[in-house]
This record gives C-alpha cells, sequence and structure tokens, in this order.
C-alpha cells in the first residue's frame, strides 16, 4: 500500500515523459476565470513529439487506475507543432484543491507496452484556487483511492460518475497557425484496464510503477 505523498511523488515524477510538460509544476496554482498555461517540450526520449502527434489535453483528478476528466483544454492539438496553450480555468469544475493534474491523450498513437491503450503523458499534481465547484461522490471516491489502488492490477471504473461540463476557451499558438476553440465534454472515468490501468507517462504503467518502487524502497530502508 503506497501513501498518499507517495501517489503524489510518483505522479510528479511521471512528467519525465516524452512530452515534457514544464507548465503545470507542483508549484503551480491556476485560478479560475484567469488566464493559464500549459506548456510542454519534447524531452529526447522514444516516441518524440511528432510520433506522439495530435494530442487531447485536458485537466483529470483521479488515482493511479481510475482518472476522470474534468476540463478540456485542447480536444485536438498537434504536440510536434506547437508548444503551449493559453485557456481559461473553469471553477466550476471543483473545489479549491491540489488533487489536480494535465493529461495528454494521444490521439492516434498506442502506448508501446499495452497498444492496446493510447499513449499517455502526465503533469504533475498542482493546485487550482478560485474555484466554486465540488468533486462529486464518484470523482472523490478516486481521489482516496490513492493510498489503495493495486498498483498496475486491474481496475474498474462502471458508470456513475456525474456529468461534468467542461468548457473552456483555448488559444493555441504554434508556427503555423493560432486559433480559438471552445469545447464541451462530459467528465468521464476510464473503463476496465488490466496491466495499463491508469498508465502513467507514455510508456504506461511501468513508468508509475518503477517511481512508486523507489519510494517503497526508500520507506523500507
Amino acid at each position: 500500500m503506497f501513501s498518499k505523498a507517495a501517489i503524489s511523488l510518483a505522479l510528479a515524477a511521471s512528467a519525465l515523459a516524452n512530452v515534457f510538460i514544464t507548465s503545470p509544476v507542483a508549484s503551480t496554482t491556476f485560478t479560475a476565470g484567469q488566464q493559464a498555461t500549459v506548456a510542454w517540450q519534447d524531452d529526447g526520449l522514444t516516441p518524440n513529439l511528432t510520433s506522439f502527434g495530435a494530442a487531447l489535453v485536458g485537466i483529470y483528478t483521479g488515482n493511479a487506475n481510475v482518472q476522470t476528466l474534468l476540463q478540456t483544454i485542447s480536444a485536438s492539438v498537434d504536440v510536434s507543432t506547437t508548444s503551449s496553450i493559453v485557456f481559461t480555468p473553469d471553477g466550476t469544475i471543483g473545489p479549491n484543491s491540489n488533487e489536480y493534474f494535465v493529461r495528454f491523450t494521444s490521439i492516434n498513437l498506442k502506448d508501446a507496452t499495452s497498444p492496446q491503450f493510447p499513449a499517455e503523458a502526465f503533469s504533475a499534481k498542482f493546485t487550482m484556487a478560485g474555484m466554486t465547484g465540488t468533486f462529486n461522490s464518484t470523482v472523490q471516491a478516486e481521489i482516496n483511492g490513492q493510498s489503495t489502488a493495486p498498483i498496475g492490477a486491474t481496475s474498474s471504473a462502471t458508470g456513475g460518475v456525474t456529468s461534468s461540463t467542461a468548457k473552456s476557451s483555448a488559444t493555441m499558438t504554434s508556427s503555423t497557425s493560432s486559433s480559438s476553440s471552445k469545447t464541451t465534454a462530459s467528465a468521464s472515468a476510464s473503463a476496465t484496464k488490466t496491466g495499463a490501468a491508469g498508465k502513467v507517462g507514455v510508456t504506461g504503467i511501468t513508468c508509475f510503477v518503477g517511481a512508486a518502487a523507489s519510494l517503497l524502497g526508500a520507506v523500507l530502508l
């Protein structure tokens, strides 16, 4: 069993995926209604940003096995031609909390170790302030499950997540174009996943297991 702090540290370590997220970081605070920036760069590992390609970018919460999309930042952004997205955080997606993280989900690239799932990259967990919403009971249970979730085992989320309207006004800046998008999405939890459940980082759950194992080793010493 891993502590909540251990899970947080493992999530932070997962920022070292091929999509290296430079904003937000653990010390970041996004304020509802005020423009915020998600930024990233290539860390030089395989696959590169060109391979990762177009991605869904959103604000999530949850645990290693089950994560819920709270706000869509961009439904599709090419991470190889764009390095940042400016958007406005929606204050209704949850309360003031440090249980938020940004997830990149490749639209076309599959996870190298579990090709039945898309490649993903995660930011460190960060804080959101000025919030007016709440986490429903299902989402709160996901957050509470951080200390008991079986790392790398089968997990199942069978509905029960109250839909949340995720609104964003995002301006994507790239060398070729600039556009504004407003996206509506329902909050959703992951379906049953075995092995790569709740993948953290582009190479899947192995990244998370390595971080968690190192933390456990340090505790045992």
